[in-house]
């Protein structure tokens, strides 16, 4: 196979990916929603940087190597299962706040203290994402092989990583547009609440994963 039709089937099985529900998309749907354009964005570009680090670590083998020692793969579980149960308890927190101060606007709201808090909580979202780390390992060593050139190799990364940008900044721009903020305002509170469980559920399930109360 080329190199043009590894970059192809790369390409194609990160979007398809990128597309699948799951922590980075439950996280630009609850705050693009909330807070608005400026936020959103910010997460986006905080999943993408990680996602642009995750795949650099993979396709150098600093990410299986990782992986391959129980005891260091356990606490990287142990801090990603951490980081989506705050996410998670940040959201009833700000849902039981939204409900005690109804006359409260999504405009008037703090966009999670701004900015930059919103960039890092993409960032920490993916990058302690154990299974993030796990799917990288497997992409890049299925479709990226040893015998690929630099340069190849180099725009495996960049495909990965602007694919990510493009998608994560769309969503969040198409989410909080004005004729959508309309309809989303409305049913913010349920978002909030799905996004929340989502977050416990699979944080929980992941710190059980690594066998802390085993």
């Amino acid at each position: 196979m080329n190199e043009l039709a590894i970059l192809a089937t790369l390409a194609g099985v990160h979007m398809i990916a990128l597309l699948s529900p799951g922590p980075d998309f439950a996280l630009v749907l609850q705050n693009a929603t909330r807070y608005g354009r400026a936020t959103g964005l910010a997460i986006a570009l905080g999943l993408s940087l990680s996602i642009l680090a995750h795949t650099i670590l993979s396709i150098t083998g600093i990410s299986l190597l990782v992986h391959q020692h129980p005891q260091l793969f356990m606490w990287v579980q142990v801090a990603g299962g951490s980081v989506l149960m705050y996410l998670g308890l940040s959201a009833i927190k700000g849902l039981l706040a939204a409900t005690t101060a109804p006359a409260q606007t999504t405009n008037d709201a703090p966009a999670v203290r701004g900015q930059k808090q919103a960039f890092w909580k993409g960032v920490l979202t993916n990058l302690f994402n154990p299974k993030a780390l796990v799917f990288f390992i497997s992409l890049m060593s299925t479709l990226v092989p040893a015998s690929m050139s630099a340069s190849g190799k180099a725009m495996a990364v960049a495909v990965v990583f602007l694919l990510s940008l493009g998608w994560f900044s769309s969503l969040a721009w198409l989410l909080s547009g004005s004729r959508v903020q309309q309809v989303l305002t409305k049913v913010t509170p349920v978002i909030d609440g799905l996004c929340a469980l989502l977050f416990l559920l699979l944080g929980g399930a992941v710190v059980w994963q690594a066998g802390v109360f085993g």
